[in-house]
């Protein structure tokens, strides 16, 4: 009988996650199913994926809802509640996955600060460490995006010794940055003679938004271009995503494989993990499974959403390690687009602050759901 493509993935080194979490999954035994088949090894949240929950399905909820609203409850302290019960009974589900798994890649549930935080550094680091009292997992991830706020927030975190998947990264430079506040808040904890064996951190790089953003700027280049040129350029799209992934590989291969990191790791030290995010693919001219297939590779996690985990099961294949292969050709991309007038730094910039007010929209408008359901629920108890 052959293995499952998540298993086969497993074995090349690379965990897949789901990026949603949600009552109905957990009740009904489909997560522990998928848990227990071995096609997934996690899961993460976020404002857009509660908002959907609790939103999407007028059953979904109706009872928690109904008492914590009786209770006096505010829409706030009814999601917080929410959310918190699903991250705790998933994070059970997931725990021997935890305990047998790759340490620090496996077994792992993703909670996110508030939106509203992600340019309050001082904020962010008290509402992590709230929510990491709060939910007390040892296989929590607490989310904290990649701001210029933020960055500071990750070492401090780091270094009080709580689990952070850093999100919203989109370029390199980005990367780098995330990387090195990691591995400050590791040595902060490595000179105060603080455990570090325990402590866990990916980094999740967003990959298909960037094919979105930099299609549209090619397609819009190539509109008056001569027919040759405008050939070129849109031959480019679809190649922007993965090529810059690429260059994120190699910036990680550099700061947690190389000589670098070898005293810390001989302290106990993990690597921060990298973990590809936003692999769904929106284009429909683009094949389904094509940002879990071209960025197969060791030591990675791919966050997917469910439709995007089905394709691949259904038809998916494991070709192997796909990304050290594909480092010349994804530096030859990038600087063919260069050459084209495309700045990746310029898309990932504004990709980061679409990033923010879109999970920030989405957690209002969650909030928004919560009260009109709270009130209309309890004028009918």
């Amino acid at each position: 009988m052959n293995k499952n493509p998540c298993v086969e993935l497993h074995d090349l080194g690379q965990s897949v996650r789901l990026d949603t979490i949600n009552d109905g999954l957990i009740r009904s035994g489909e997560l522990k199913r998928l848990i227990d088949a071995g096609i997934l090894y996690g899961l993460t949240s976020n404002p857009t994926s509660f908002k959907n929950a609790i939103g999407g399905n007028k059953d979904s909820y109706h009872e928690e809802i109904t008492r914590l609203a009786g209770a006096g409850k505010a829409a706030e302290e009814i999601f917080e509640e929410l959310s918190a019960r699903d991250i705790v009974r998933t994070a059970d589900l997931l725990a021997d996955t935890f305990q047998k798994g790759a340490p620090g890649r496996d077994g792992f549930v993703s909670l996110e600060v508030p939106p509203a935080l992600a340019f309050d550094t001082d904020g962010t680091i008290a509402e992590a460490k709230r929510l990491w009292k709060k939910i007390q997992k040892p296989n929590l991830y607490v989310k904290v995006p990649a701001t210029p706020a933020g960055i500071p927030a990750i070492e401090a975190l780091i270094a009080d010794g709580i689990n952070i998947n850093v999100t919203l990264i989109f370029s390199a430079p980005q990367y780098v940055t995330v990387a090195q506040a990691f591995q400050r808040g590791i040595d902060r904890r490595i000179g105060a003679g603080l455990p570090i064996d325990q402590l866990h951190s990916v980094a999740s790089i967003f990959v298909s938004r960037l094919d979105t953003s930099v299609d549209k700027e090619l397609e819009e280049k190539a509109k008056n271009a001569p027919p040759a040129e405008k050939e070129r350029t849109l031959s480019l799209r679809g190649k922007a995503a993965v090529a810059n992934a690429l260059h994120v590989w190699e910036e990680y291969r550099a700061h947690f494989f190389g000589p670098g990191y070898q005293d810390r790791r001989k302290a106990g030290a993990r690597p921060q993990w990298l973990l590809w995010a936003s692999t769904g693919t929106k284009n429909a001219a683009y094949p389904d499974v094509k940002y879990i297939e071209e960025l197969e590779g060791p030591d990675t996690i791919n966050t997917t959403p469910r439709e995007t985990l089905d394709a691949f099961l259904d038809h998916g294949k494991v070709l192997g390690n796909r990304l050290d292969p594909e480092i010349e050709n994804a530096r030859r991309t990038r600087q063919v687009l260069a050459d084209a007038g495309i700045s990746l730094q310029a898309h990932c910039e504004r990709l980061l602050s679409d990033g923010v007010k879109s999970f920030s929209t989405a957690f209002d408008e969650m909030m928004a759901v919560i009260r009109e359901r709270s009130v209309a629920l309890l004028q009918r108890r």
